[in-house]
This record gives C-alpha cells, sequence and structure tokens, in this order.
C-alpha cells in the first residue's frame, strides 16, 4: 500500500511575521487549522509538523500532532521537508503543505495525492487555479503557469505568461498555488540539485524541477486558499474560514 506523508512546514522567525504559526485564529494556532485539513484527506496516511523551534512543538504536541524537529540552518521550506522525508523510508508521496493557509482544501491534498498514484511518470504535482482579478497577471507576486494539453506544467513565472499577441479572448491565465506533492526520491534530488539559471532569474524553486526534467502535474481547483504573509492577513483568512463554516 501506498504510503502518503503531509509535512506542514512551521518556522518561527518569519521576517514580516515572527511566530506565525502560533498566530490565533478562531481561537487555535495557524498551523492547527492546516494541521486538521490535512489530517482530514482521505489519502494521506500520516500528518507531521516540522518545526526548528520548541516553542511551536510544544503547542503542536498539546493539540495531539506528531511534530519532528529539523535544523534552524535550512534557507527554505523545501529542505525543511527533505530533512524529515529522509527518515521517512515507507514514504512513497510526501505532500509539502504550507503552515500558513488555513482554508487549505482537504480534497485538493487528497488530489495532489490521486495525480502521483494515478500517473507514474508524473514525479512532481501542484495546484493552480483560474486568476479571476486581471490585476494579477501582471503582479510579480502573484505566481502564474501555463500547462499542456495533459496537465504537464510548461513553465512557471512571475510574468503575465502567455503573452497574448493578439488579445485573444480564449487566453486562460492560471494562478500557481504553493502546494507540492513529490515522489520521495525526486524530493531529496531536489534538494542536492544546485539552484537552476531560471529559478535564479525569477527566484522560484519549481523551475529547478523543470530545468532538470522533473514532469510536474498541475491539478485544476476552483478557488485559491488564502496565505497569511502578515498580521494583517489574519482577518482575511478569518473571514474566509467564516463563509467556509457558513456553507456547510
Amino acid at each position: 500500500m501506498s504510503t502518503v506523508t503531509a509535512i506542514i512546514p512551521a518556522r518561527w522567525a518569519s521576517t514580516r511575521f515572527p511566530g506565525k504559526p502560533l498566530a490565533l485564529l478562531h481561537g487555535k494556532p495557524l498551523v492547527q487549522h492546516v494541521w486538521e485539513r490535512a489530517l482530514r484527506a482521505k489519502l494521506v496516511d500520516q500528518v507531521i509538523i516540522a518545526t526548528d523551534d520548541m516553542r511551536i512543538a510544544e503547542v503542536a504536541f498539546d493539540f495531539g500532532a506528531e511534530v519532528t524537529l529539523t535544523s534552524t540552518r535550512h534557507p527554505t521550506g523545501t529542505d525543511r521537508l527533505a530533512e524529515v522525508a529522509a527518515k521517512l523510508p515507507k514514504a512513497r508521496i510526501i505532500i509539502n503543505v504550507q503552515g500558513d493557509e488555513p482554508d487549505i482544501a482537504s480534497a485538493t491534498i487528497d488530489r495532489l495525492a490521486r495525480e502521483l498514484l494515478d500517473n507514474p511518470l508524473r514525479e512532481m504535482a501542484t495546484a493552480a487555479n483560474p486568476v479571476t482579478d486581471m490585476k494579477d497577471i501582471y503582479n510579480p507576486n502573484v505566481v502564474k503557469v501555463v500547462v499542456a494539453r495533459d496537465g504537464r506544467a510548461l513553465y512557471f513565472s512571475r510574468s503575465a505568461i502567455p503573452f497574448n499577441r493578439d488579445d485573444e479572448k480564449s487566453v486562460r491565465y492560471l494562478r500557481h498555488q504553493g502546494i507540492y506533492a513529490y515522489r520521495r526520491k525526486v524530493l531529496l534530488d531536489f534538494v542536492r540539485w544546485k539552484p537552476t539559471p531560471l529559478e535564479k532569474a525569477e527566484k522560484l524553486e519549481q523551475l529547478r524541477a523543470l530545468e532538470n526534467g522533473v514532469e510536474i502535474g498541475v491539478i485544476m481547483v476552483r478557488r485559491g486558499s488564502i496565505g497569511v504573509d502578515a498580521p494583517e492577513d489574519l482577518a482575511k483568512a478569518a473571514q474566509a474560514l467564516r463563509r467556509e463554516k457558513n456553507k456547510s
């Protein structure tokens, strides 16, 4: 049986929001909301919070999470993910669930796992949703992705891709979401590869995978989850959770 492990990287030293994983949202730490969503995913066999800080670890232990302490020297969440994955030889698929997206859909996590379970050639999977605000197309902080007919990612960019030369109405812009599923071997290989030219130009890690020939499947979802990057984002996240609760 395939083992699917969801790992939630959670660090204390965020530049814009120190201690972010423990910020309270509807009375619960931010990271607990994410952990609960990951637990509800039907195809996930194990959920681990990976942190470099005992304050986060102690709170996570208290609400019942499995926690792994990691090095404080990791430059990215992917490196933190790989440290944990290296100790999980039975895990075939690793899903990197961002610890600051409290409204991440459990169904999205399941669909990412399914993308790799059903497609042996796919080595990674990620998600995208249609751009609904035209300003986002030209916003470099909103990463766009172009996808082949068979669902493979062709390229990721901070620029407006594809370039709509003749103003074709059929052009669809897709916003990339920062959630990934990896086959364990690819994840461990990824952190050993040196940053690549396109990755350094765009400041997008996923381009390292494409430049090394990794096939990335892209699942389509209707909307993206809300990321909490700064304290003022908590109000938006709280509103999103309220809307979701009212619909259920």
